[in-house]
């Protein structure tokens, strides 16, 4: 047994109380967060709920799905209800149909808030994004917490975490005494794969004229940790979660070594409407504003609780950087060796375009158009 496992011991046997419960715990944040809170002194036990065995052996595992009202047996232990759930079975993958996603994450949400409640849990922790503030010209930076959720409801993932939210802010209402904390990280770096990581994929970072990009980043480990610390009540409320400050589209290029390709508004989103439109890009065209206007959130009351994040924007950047290496993407597009090997073998935003045209003339060609 290593020196920190005695420590854990000795330290849950001296008074360690706290019982969680995580959803999702089986894959990406869940998976982090279950192995730091089986590894605490202050918990007690861990019940990890998914659809599939993980491999925090330490974790008390139940599978199961989270929109069974069933779930609410799975937030007692002994007959008492556990301390705190954390609900981070949210399905954002870019490859899930739309309709299927918002079925599972609207359903989801609302299964795992009632049943908390039925349960007698104090406590439900749940975790959207920053993006739910919307990216606008006139955006304060950084944003306070309590800034008005201005994102656009179009039947992307920000939709159904704009529904979570409004499920969060109804729970304690609907349920007295139920505490609900909600999470929004900036930009997640770390085992993720977004429209906005796979804007670092490109062979140009695309810049739109006239526009006044800012990046925040949130490392996953930074996203466990501040989860960890409400989950311990020892924050509350609505939290912002990112790395401190921002940095400029300058500072972006200079440090990640790649150049720009800047064109004007109307050509950018006018291509990128169309790309969707016919089915070759994940993302609507309404998703380029993150990459057109600041969305940095100030972070300030996991700050003034005592959190404070591991990585800096450069590092997290770094990381970024690190794991999309020999990804290629064009417009959002993932492509394969052989498309990259054609679409971008001259590295210019001009190929670029030429092959994201072309992409566009094949598909108009196929459907009839």
């Amino acid at each position: 047994m290593s020196s920190q496992e005695q420590y854990v011991r000795v330290a849950r046997n001296n008074g360690a109380h706290a019982t969680i419960a995580i959803t999702g715990a089986a894959t990406g944040v869940g998976a982090l967060l279950t192995r730091r809170l089986v590894d605490s002194p202050e918990i007690k036990e861990v019940l990890a709920l998914d659809d599939q065995r993980g491999d925090v052996a330490e974790a008390q595992w139940h599978i199961t799905d989270v929109r069974d009202p069933g779930i609410a047996e799975r937030f007692r232990r002994d007959g008492d209800p556990v301390d705190a759930v954390v609900h981070l079975a949210v399905d954002l993958d870019l490859g899930t149909d739309p309709a299927a996603r918002t079925a599972y994450n609207v359903r989801g949400a609302q299964t795992v808030l009632t049943a908390a409640a039925a349960a007698g849990v104090r406590r439900v922790v749940l975790c959207t994004s920053a993006m739910v503030y919307g990216a606008l010209p006139e955006n304060d930076v950084p944003l306070s917490e309590d800034a008005e959720l201005s994102a656009t409801a179009d039947g992307t993932g920000i939709s159904d975490l704009l529904e979570i939210e409004e499920l969060a802010r109804r729970a304690p209402r609907a349920h007295p005494g139920l505490n609900v904390t909600v999470l929004r990280p900036a930009m997640l770096v770390g085992g993720t794969d977004t429209a906005l990581t796979r804007y670092f994929e490109s062979p140009r970072l695309l810049v739109v004229a006239g526009s006044r990009p800012c990046w925040q980043f949130c490392h996953v480990d930074d996203l466990a940790s501040a989860l960890e610390f409400a989950a311990l009540e020892k924050a509350e409320g609505e939290l912002a979660v990112g790395c401190e400050g921002w940095l400029e589209q300058e500072e972006v290029e200079e440090l990640s070594g790649l150049r720009r390709m800047e064109l004007p508004s109307a050509v950018a989103l006018g291509a990128a409407s169309r790309l969707h439109r016919l089915g070759l890009t994940p993302s609507p065209a309404g998703d380029l504003a993150y990459t057109m206007y600041p969305w940095v959130v100030s972070g300030s009351r996991l700050h003034a609780a005592g959190w404070r994040p591991e990585y800096t924007n450069e590092e997290a950047l770094a990381a970024l950087l690190e794991e999309v290496s020999g990804h290629h993407t064009v417009a959002g597009r993932r492509l394969g060796r052989k498309d990259a090997a054609t679409t971008l073998g001259a590295a210019g935003a001009t190929v670029a375009l030429v092959g994201t045209a072309a992409l566009v003339r094949r598909a108009r060609r196929r459907r009839g158009l």
